[in-house]
């Protein structure tokens, strides 16, 4: 969970001017964790993951971790979670005791709500149907399995550890050990990858059964093996025919879009990313876990944790790196960069109700965006049109000044 780093020095339409209120309620609060040890790190992936060592220092980063959350926990007393996301890495490299500990000292340190979503993030070939039975006892109640491709030759391009059966049996074992709300991630436009690939592919995974299928295109992202050393992707038309086909066969078998490259089962979309979405405030622990927290008086702040786990694991050095309150200027384009992901978007009001500022302050950049095709024209939502969300870096520069 990052922050557009460019935004802090642009001046939003109508913004500067305009006064921020106390907010009137508080967002929904998540708790994100991070947990950084992979088996290898993938040649795409620009995530803060670390090839882990032969033993996993579980027992010191729990410690490490609560310790982390007991100085975050003054920005959030009386509120509770409504959901957990263990994110990486690969979190399913941990024990289910290193994992249950840390879940209990959470729970001691602020109340879960009754219908709290807890989502582990696990690769097949890392775990096993104990170690699946063990999380589900937990209290872990969603899982987000890593396929990306079920294609062997796929999937040694991509660097991945699993083979295409193992990645089915995945599947299998989340639901036999009692998970009835997993996630498949799965990728599209991978090197050489056809039309038929790409549908074979997502053909599988609907055929598993999923509540949620993430299917995203392969980016080449910096700091990446791919970014120094570029694969061969497919040509535009091909990714283009990729995206459509691909929505399509989704929408068939009832997997809706909510997000850019998120698709749930009717009341399954993920909480924990609605909530990141809607401009809802996380707490982030682990190395490099990024934050926002929102405060009554208006103020609302941007935190990220110390990156490297020797530096995280080290008691002479802080486990905050920086934070940074977020400004009038800044606060639309960090609302919409999220909200207007989102393919309903999202009810106008929740924009002065989550930032403290006026709609008004949105007015200039509203109207250009609707006379260019890429906003709704709805006065009581905020989302994209069908173009708006083709072109959303287009969308968004209309809020800039």
């Amino acid at each position: 969970m990052t922050t557009d780093s460019s935004a802090s020095s642009l001046i939003i339409g109508g913004a500067a001017s305009s006064p921020r209120a106390p907010l009137p309620t508080l967002p929904p609060l998540a708790l994100y964790i991070h947990i950084p040890w992979c088996v290898r790190k993938c040649p795409y992936c620009d995530f803060n993951s670390h090839t882990a060592s032969p033993v996993l220092p579980e027992q010191e980063y729990v410690d490490a971790l609560l310790a982390d959350l007991d100085q975050d926990l003054h920005a959030v007393y009386g509120r509770e979670l409504t959901s957990i996301f263990f994110g990486g890495g690969t979190p399913s490299l941990f024990s289910a005791d290193a994992l249950g500990r840390l879940l209990k000292g959470v729970e001691q340190r602020i109340p879960f709500a009754a219908d709290i979503e807890i989502t582990l993030e696990a690769n097949p070939g890392t775990f096993e149907q104990e170690k699946f039975v063990a999380y589900r006892k937990l209290g872990i109640n969603r899982l987000s399995i890593g396929i990306q491709s079920f294609q062997q030759e796929k999937l040694e391009a991509l660097g991945r550890i699993h083979n295409g059966d193992e990645a089915v049996r995945a599947a299998g074992m989340a639901r036999q050990a009692g998970f009835d709300n997993f996630n498949l991630d799965l990728m599209h436009g991978l090197p050489d990858q056809s039309l038929d690939d790409a549908l074979s592919d997502l053909r599988q995974a609907i055929a598993l059964k999923p509540t949620h299928i993430s299917w995203y295109q392969l980016t080449l992202e910096p700091n990446t093996v791919f970014w120094n050393q570029p694969p061969v992707l497919p040509e535009d038309d091909t990714l283009w025919d990729i995206q459509e086909a691909g929505q399509a066969l989704l929408a068939e078998h009832g997997y809706a879009q909510y997000e850019v490259s998120a698709y749930a089962q009717p009341d399954r979309p993920a909480r924990h990313n609605l909530n990141y979405w809607s401009f809802g405030d996380f707490i982030g622990i682990g190395a490099g876990a990024h934050g926002k927290l929102s405060h009554p008086d208006g103020r609302i702040v941007r935190t990220w944790k110390t990156r490297l786990p020797k530096d995280y694991l080290n008691p002479a050095k802080s486990f905050q790196a920086g934070e940074k309150p977020l400004s009038n200027d800044e606060m639309p384009f960090e609302f919409l960069m999220n909200a207007l992901r989102l393919t309903a978007g999202v009810e106008s009001r929740l924009y002065p109700e989550r930032t403290g500022l006026s709609l008004d302050s949105l007015a200039e950049g509203r109207r250009e965006a609707e006379q260019s095709g890429l906003l709704q024209v709805e006065p009581s939502r905020l989302a994209a049109t069908e173009r708006g969300q083709l072109f959303l870096n287009d969308l968004l520069q209309q809020f800039l000044n």
